[in-house]
């Protein structure tokens, strides 16, 4: 596979306003490690292969274990995650599949005992920046180094 374009250059000021809000995420309350698992599955369920592989050695990096990061994809049938988590690999799921799931009540009242209002609003931006982060990399074929 090769890639289609550099986005990078191509519009540099895009790329400057979609990492503002990286660093905006990354003032966040949410934990880095949560952080990284929400963009890991995102990108699993976007097949985003550039990020897959970004967010998996972030986490790592992070001290999260092969153990944790190989079962995100089965989370539902794995015993790794906290409810904390579970509620937010819910929440990224389903605001991942908008379009399919139109993000259920269940899925709201689910997600809503583990997070704060601001808890709440900056987990979805999160979800909505790596979603962001996928469509350009899957769409121009960013390739993992």
């Amino acid at each position: 596979m090769e890639q289609r374009l550099d986005f990078y250059k191509a519009n540099p000021q895009a790329i400057k306003a979609m990492l503002a809000l990286e660093e905006r995420i990354g003032k966040s309350s949410i934990e880095k490690s949560l952080a990284e698992l929400v963009r890991l599955r995102a990108s699993q369920i976007n097949g985003c292969a550039f990020c897959v592989d970004m967010h998996t050695t972030d986490a790592r990096k992070g001290g999260e274990t092969e153990r944790r990061l190989a079962s995100v994809v089965v989370w539902r049938e794995a015993p790794f995650f906290s409810e904390r988590e579970r509620a937010a690999l819910e929440w990224t799921e389903a605001l991942t599949l908008v379009a399919q799931t139109h993000v259920p009540d269940a899925v709201w009242d689910a997600v809503r005992p583990h997070f704060t209002d601001q808890e709440l609003a900056e987990l979805t931006m999160l979800v909505v920046t790596i979603n962001g982060w996928n469509r350009i990399s899957v769409g121009f074929r960013k390739i993992p180094e």
